[in-house]
């Protein structure tokens, strides 16, 4: 073959060689390290991508459509107990519709999720006397009331974070399948006060990690030292950096993309996508947070397949007052659960506040009080669509790491209902397990459609 032949096909190859890469850039430039085996796990993106969306993410999802899981009960007028200057969001998308009292199902309201509100009185009233009137018939009120609040400070003592009080007059139920997370208007100075608050105050923050992209920040954080943190403030950091991500790929995965008279087009927002994880417009940082997501991943699926004991005993029920539903929902909160547990490549928590016993605890302590502080954090936030999403989302995780280092008293958990239990889970924790862990869930296959949109831009 001629010298002039080969370099004119040499040429052409190199040429559609450009072509290819240029095509795919778009999609290289977010999920360029979105692949491999994760940081401190033994597991790989591509096994949890498999396993979420053809295993996972179909069961889940026909299960938080159900009425056990999709009515949440909130709190959304708490006031924020860190600063006051708080205003609220005047975004129509802001907006969260309660639900008028007759929307909500008869055994969701009851003081009981296994029985009705007038049985559950009377068994209340029973347990009580039994338990306090037999060590002493005389006491006062004051000391019942102390009683209860120590009941509830070891409660909360079990916590990684904080719970609404079910019983306040504030507090209302959510449908949220009516009040889904999606892209409100919701932005600038107050939003980015809520993030930075979160990431420069109230996380274990690697020095030399970026601010998120903060507009007003007057540098772009990065610091000249990088100082290595222990594995328990490592997991901490990508916790929080897995559910920003997530909370960003659901904003840009449920965009208004076109309003007028007749309806709104809400769907994927590609250069909103690439702002938030691109990584030449992140400085390198975006596609770190889609691979946080996935160790978040990995983290509340771990903390499924441990409460699996807990929701096998014949003693427990999602209770709506519909028997056959609620069976119904039963059998599919086992088979999701099993099939969470048959996951092969878990995440090891035992490898987290090991060493020594007295600096564990102490770890393990700040762990959790800095957690505490950021759901504490979602009262802050104005738009209230976005903290009814904040405030499930933070106490789903909390309730996970609850699950996750709470083992042995897991183990023990007697299988009867006329005992009290080592370990308990109010609805509130139920619900928002599952539905924080439904929008991970959706999240991971939401990037399959981002990669598929990306790949065929021409950039």
């Amino acid at each position: 073959m001629p010298n002039s032949m080969k370099s004119f096909i040499l040429l052409s190859l190199l040429l559609s060689s450009v072509h290819v890469t240029t095509a795919g850039s778009a999609a290289h430039r977010c999920f360029c390290q979105v692949t491999g085996t994760l940081d401190d796990c033994a597991c790989d993106v591509e096994t949890i991508d498999s396993f979420n969306n053809n295993e996972v993410f179909p069961k889940l999802q026909k299960l938080l459509s159900s009425d056990y899981f999709r009515f949440y009960q909130v709190n959304l007028n708490n006031p924020c107990p860190f600063w006051t200057d708080h205003s609220q969001c005047g975004l129509k998308y802001c907006a969260v519709k309660p639900c008028t009292p007759g929307e909500v199902p008869e055994g969701l309201k009851s003081s009981s999720y296994k029985y009705s509100e007038e049985a559950s009185e009377d068994i209340e009233k029973c347990e009580k006397v039994e338990k306090l009137g037999a060590v002493n018939g005389s006491l006062s009120d004051e000391t019942l009331q102390a009683l209860q609040e120590w009941k509830k400070h070891d409660d909360e003592s079990e916590r990684f974070c904080m719970l609404d009080d079910e019983d306040s007059p504030e507090s209302q139920y959510v449908d949220l399948l009516l009040n889904p997370e999606r892209f409100t208007g919701y932005k600038g100075p107050e939003a980015w006060r809520i993030w930075n608050s979160i990431y420069e105050e109230n996380c274990f923050k690697p020095y030399s990690v970026k601010r998120p992209l903060n507009p007003l920040a007057s540098n772009s954080g990065e610091h000249l030292l990088m100082f290595c943190l222990c594995v328990e403030k490592r997991a901490f950091f990508r916790l929080i950096s897995g559910l920003h991500s997530s909370i960003n790929i659901h904003l840009s995965a449920r965009y208004l993309l076109d309003e007028n008279w007749f309806e709104m087009k809400w769907g994927h927002n590609v250069s909103e996508f690439q702002l938030r994880f691109d990584e030449e417009l992140t400085e390198g940082e975006g596609p770190k947070r889609l691979r946080n997501l996935y160790f978040l991943y990995l983290i509340e699926l771990r903390a499924l397949a441990k409460i699996l004991p807990y929701f096998e005993r014949s003693t427990f029920n999602l209770y709506t007052g519909q028997p056959t539903q609620d069976n119904e929902n039963k059998k599919l909160l086992l088979e999701l659960l099993h099939v969470a547990k048959s996951f092969p490549l878990h995440f090891d928590e035992t490898a987290l506040f090991a060493g020594n016993k007295k600096e564990a605890m102490k770890l393990k302590e700040d762990f959790k009080l800095t957690f505490k502080n950021i759901s504490r954090i979602m009262d802050c936030v104005e738009c209230f669509k976005c903290r009814l999403w904040g405030k499930l989302q933070t106490q789903g995780l909390g309730t996970a790491l609850k699950i996750l280092f709470s083992e042995r008293q897991i183990e023990a958990m007697p299988n009867t209902s006329n005992t009290n239990p080592s370990f308990q889970l109010s609805r509130q924790e139920i619900v928002s397990l599952f539905n924080a862990f439904g929008r991970i869930s959706t999240s991971v296959r939401e990037l399959k459609n981002f990669r598929s949109l990306l790949s065929k831009l021409k950039q």
